[in-house]
């Protein structure tokens, strides 16, 4: 082409973007294709024609993923389905390409490379004589934990709790953390393990097929979580039955966990510590009560001297308590729970209040209340449904609850609203249900009791209690607060 050389020598040329075109110095030039010692000259152009050009070779074949080796690798081959393979993984090797590969040296049965090794050639063949051995079902405890699990081991032991009350059987599983415990797995089920046992003095046999059920439930939770430290408590039920230890010797042989029967002192003692996060920084004192199904306490925390102490510390606050000998289902049995009439409801008051007159200082307390800064904090289902349903939740939800505080006027209109309640609307309501539609008026019973003994103008609400007071005192007995992390300002260096 006439000036093309021209162009290029005083570089006014137009170059294509992104091409890496040298300038040739002066007096270099280019060698012929027929003059490279490594290609054969030309001969016609006939050899470079479309026709004439060699194929090229086709992409590399796909790496099979995690899914589709483990379908051909735990699998036997009388078992795999090709076509079932082949439409789950349209591009899954067939069945039949891992014996292709497997003849090949240098080459796994799932596809991957490896070293030849000729020692090994023989075993190879004998492997391939023989039948595969049929694929062994593993149930989830005995398989590997999963990447996440195996993540949450990582971070910490796990800790579990067991609460077999009157009425529930309640399972808590936590990990600690920095500050408290974060929940891992729950359980709650209703058993009324008490149910007749004010009539006859023993647990019926109904109850505890109940309760043994919900037992073998937790265990399989406690093995599928695999938890490092637990402790698991029986209360007011087993305590006053006569057939208790029995009950507790049963439940050890079908499910193989062993029951601890706890004193009230005890009982007292793990409410508070479940529920001492709630305390107001700024109370004098608190009257903490725990509504149950056998049995109800009362614990009175003097915290006029705390000097800061909060949390698991307040346990050392406790100056005096009471465990009552009534409860929802004690008291339901005694009186009727589901069609309750004002005489009847102002019986089960009294009844309660009656029970409140040995509390030893219940003056110095009543005393403590007027010179104000102390409230209340209830830790029951009573407590939670009357939450529920002053919130007007159309379902339960804990997270509203937990922690509200409620002034003493709503505690009284949510009472009355209640006793007004036929039993079928409270079966239709979604915070109270059928379970404890016949109980939730004689809790709300011991708690107008609790109320005109020591009246307090806040109340707050718990939606923890046992469980998580077993959690704490577990963890702080091992320490886990006190070791060295992120964020411990015990362990900084000084002046930092």
């Amino acid at each position: 082409m006439p000036g093309a050389a021209e162009k290029g020598a005083t570089g006014q040329g137009r170059i294509r973007r992104g091409s890496r075109k040298r300038r040739k110095p002066e007096g270099e030039t280019r060698p012929k294709l027929a003059d490279s010692p490594d290609r054969a000259p030309c001969q016609s152009t006939a050899e470079l024609r479309p026709d004439a050009i060699q194929p090229r070779r086709g992409k590399k074949r796909r790496r099979p993923n995690r899914a589709e080796r483990r379908a051909v690798q735990f699998a036997p081959a009388s078992e795999v389905d090709s076509d079932l393979l082949s439409s789950k993984f349209p591009k899954a090797l067939p069945v039949n390409a891992c014996e292709m590969q497997a003849k090949r040296p240098g080459r796994h049965a799932n596809g991957f490379d490896r070293a030849p090794d000729p020692a090994g050639a023989r075993q190879q063949a004998d492997a391939r004589s023989t039948p595969p051995a049929p694929y062994v079902h593993r149930d989830r405890a005995d398989r590997p934990h999963s990447r996440a699990e195996a993540d949450c081991d990582k971070r910490g032991p796990l800790y579990a709790a067991l609460d077999l009350g009157t009425n529930n059987c309640r399972l808590l599983v936590a990990r600690p953390e920095q500050r408290g415990f974060r929940v891992v797995d729950a359980f709650s089920k209703i058993v009324r393990l008490g149910e007749g046992l004010g009539r006859s003095s023993k647990l019926a046999d109904d109850a505890m097929d109940r309760a043994v059920d919900a037992l073998n439930c937790c265990r399989d939770k406690l093995v599928q979580r695999g938890v490092d430290r637990f402790r698991l408590i029986a209360t007011e039920a087993c305590r006053a039955a006569e057939n208790g230890p029995d009950f507790i010797d049963r439940v050890r042989e079908e499910t193989g966990l062993s029951l601890e029967i706890v004193s009230r002192e005890t009982e007292a003692r793990l409410a508070v510590a479940g529920c001492a996060s709630l305390v107001d920084p700024e109370a004098d004192g608190v009257v903490l009560f725990d509504i149950g199904g056998g049995s109800s306490e009362i614990v009175w925390l003097d915290l006029r001297n705390r000097c800061g102490a909060r949390g698991y510390q307040l346990t050392k606050f406790i100056r005096a308590w009471i465990s009552l000998p009534v409860g929802v289902v004690s008291l339901a049995e005694r009186h009727g729970g589901r069609h309750v009439t004002r005489d009847a409801f102002e019986a089960m008051v009294a009844d309660a209040a009656e029970h409140l007159q040995a509390f030893a200082l219940g003056e110095q307390l009543t005393q403590a209340i007027c010179g104000g800064r102390v409230h209340m904090l209830g830790t029951s289902g009573t407590v939670t449904t009357l939450a529920g349903v002053h919130f007007g939740l159309k379902r339960y939800d804990r997270r509203r609850v937990d922690g509200a505080w409620l002034e003493h006027e709503d505690v009284s209109a949510m009472i009355d609203r209640l006793r007004a309640m036929p039993y079928e609307e409270r079966v239709d309501n979604p915070c109270i249900g059928a379970d404890r539609a016949d109980l939730v008026l004689a809790g709300c019973a011991i708690l107008e009791a609790i109320r005109r003994r020591w009246t307090c103008q806040r109340l707050r609400v718990a939606d923890r209690g046992l469980r998580e007071g077993i959690l704490m005192e577990l963890m702080a007995s091992d320490g886990v607060w006190r070791r060295s992390g992120p964020g411990n300002w015990r362990n900084r260096p000084r002046g930092r």
